[in-house]
């Protein structure tokens, strides 16, 4: 049975938030509230992402089905993001592909590696963090698209957005090395 707990609740909370950050763009709202909505839903999305885990380890309602679920979560909601962010013009095709192809090509390996009782090999690391928290800062940035703060102080979004966007690839690829190396002696046994 599925555990009920708090964390997970928070977790299923973000998977929830999904179909709002896509749907807001097909309603018949004006493009500002749109990314504004967007872009709200993201970013409480990404706080349940920080808050689920370190809650589940506060109240020691860490679970098999939670640890499953919350990666699962968090890479449907960039993904839905990225495929939006495409839509919209924001994001360049091959920046998301790279994106979440990594998401795909890591899953599949950490599972293999799971089946082959080797998981911990290619455990979550530094770079796969900063990875992450590029990717979040970058989504809702790119979201939310108009220039944010007071006149002749305000922030180019897109701008801003596309540079953080871009380093997250660069840690992407730096982050799949690095798993991939790290797995390659798993890799090499299993290969022959």
């Amino acid at each position: 049975m599925m555990p009920v707990n708090i964390p997970t609740l928070l977790t299923w909370a973000r998977i929830v938030l999904i179909p709002v950050v896509v749907g807001v763009y097909y309603l018949p709202i004006s493009i500002a509230e749109m990314n504004f909505f967007a872009t709200t839903a993201f970013v409480v999305a990404a706080i349940t992402d920080w808050f689920d885990g370190w809650l589940a380890r506060k109240l020691g309602q860490t679970s098999a089905f939670g640890a499953f679920l919350d990666p699962v979560a968090d890479k449907l909601m960039v993904a839905a993001a990225l495929v939006m962010l495409v839509k919209l013009g924001r994001v360049d095709a091959i920046l998301a592909f790279i994106i979440v192809g990594r998401e795909i090509a890591i899953s599949a390996l950490r599972e293999w590696m799971a089946n082959i009782g080797a998981r911990k090999g290619i455990a979550v690391s530094f770079i796969g963090k900063l990875k992450t928290t590029a990717q979040l800062v970058s989504i809702p940035l790119l979201l939310y698209h108009d220039p944010l703060g007071p006149t002749g102080w305000q922030v180019d979004t897109q701008l801003l957005g596309t540079w953080m966007l871009w380093i997250a690839v660069v840690l992407t690829l730096w982050s799949m090395i690095y798993y991939l190396r790290k797995a390659m002696p798993e890799i090499a046994a299993h290969s022959r």
